[in-house]
């Protein structure tokens, strides 16, 4: 398995459009050849592999590709290029004493995430680009943070965006002159509001809110994501975020995305019936806890794919969710493939896979 499939074909389809039948054969061949190149090219990734010698052949299903836990990311220096090649190193969202996900991009790694998240995401938002309100403040992108998982998603969806507003000063407080002034602009056209689930909420709709302010944004679409434990301890429902939204900006068009740093860019986006998708270059397993795959509808802890990553082995992790798949190939959207619902974070996770034999 020397030769690379890549990806120029998938592009050549919509990022939705393939059902199972169609889609599996191209994703598995992409999966057993990304399995073959990390075993070649990541020390450790061969390392903990060569317990599995069965599973790093040609996979014949999802269930077959062997996976990394993905807190591995914070324990292990995981990247199948030299450390020159290393363009940008993203970190994983973390608190303080906590360790971060560590990965490691070359330029190539980069350009696939930015034409994949672009080739998904103008299924919602349309080809054209609109005047953005990005609720964050611009010194996220630039200053310390500018390698964190929030200011790459910033900067991925500022693609789609022109010109990029601000709603967050530099000291990170809402910054009411430019939501106004923004809605005086742009209020009578389609414009994208982008932000972190938690600060669209905390600095956006609930300040409107309390500043008994309601913009006029009806044309345009809201998509956020990440942030979802800060709202579950609040006890914000996805229900009532999108209540709120329509009550402060009149925007209807609401779609939250899950994704991870260990995976950028092939991000899943929730559809109009509540319901994520993965697209073309990803795919969904769910697991129970015995590790075994669980059946449509049955909960468990959900394991995600990617057809992107070249440069660190991050094309097949457990993560440390809850979530249910649905359905395949008949969501009531018209989305081809999977489609399925995240629970949330497993209390005190302690996900185990391959990292085990390095004990």
């Amino acid at each position: 398995m020397t030769t690379l499939l890549p990806l120029d074909s998938f592009f050549e389809e919509p990022p939705y459009g393939l059902r199972r039948s169609q889609k599996e054969p191209l994703f598995l061949e992409r999966m057993s050849w990304l399995t073959h190149h990390h075993v070649q090219h990541c020390p450790p990734y061969k390392k903990m592999m060569a317990f599995f010698p069965d599973q790093t052949e040609k996979h014949s299903s999802l269930e077959h590709v062997p996976f990394l836990p993905v807190r591995l990311f914070k324990e292990l220096d995981l990247k199948s290029v030299p450390r020159s090649q290393v363009q940008k190193t993203l970190l994983s969202s973390g608190t303080t004493g906590h360790a971060r996900s560590r990965i490691a991009l070359d330029h190539a790694e980069i350009m696939r995430q930015t034409k994949v998240l672009a080739h998904i995401t103008v299924n919602f938002t349309g080809l054209e680009r609109m005047p953005m309100l990005v609720v964050d403040s611009q010194s996220t992108e630039r200053g310390a943070d500018a390698s964190s998982a929030r200011a790459a998603a910033t900067t991925g969806f500022s693609l789609f965006g022109r010109p990029i507003i601000y709603a967050l000063d530099k000291q990170g407080m809402t910054d009411l002159n430019a939501l106004k002034d923004f809605e005086a602009r742009y209020g009578n056209q389609p414009v994208f509001v982008f932000g972190l689930t938690f600060l669209v909420f905390s600095k956006f709709l609930k300040c409107l809110e309390e500043q008994g302010i309601r913009l006029d944004l009806g044309k345009g679409i809201l998509i956020h994501g990440g942030g979802w434990k800060k709202m579950a301890d609040q006890q914000i429902s996805a229900g009532a975020f999108r209540v709120l939204a329509e009550k402060t900006t009149g925007i209807r068009s609401v779609h939250n995305y899950y994704g991870l740093v260990e995976q950028t860019g092939s991000i899943f986006l929730e559809c109009e019936q509540h319901h994520l998708h993965p697209s073309l270059f990803s795919d969904v397993l769910v697991r129970n806890a015995h590790l075994e795959p669980c059946v449509s509808n049955e909960r468990g802890l959900l394991q995600v794919f990617s057809a992107l990553p070249e440069s660190y082995p991050g094309h097949s992790l457990l993560t440390e969710d809850e979530a249910t798949i649905l359905g395949e190939d008949d969501c009531p959207c018209g989305r081809k493939g999977k489609y399925f619902v995240v629970h949330g974070r497993v209390q005190d996770a302690e996900a185990r896979g391959c990292s085990d034999t390095l004990a």
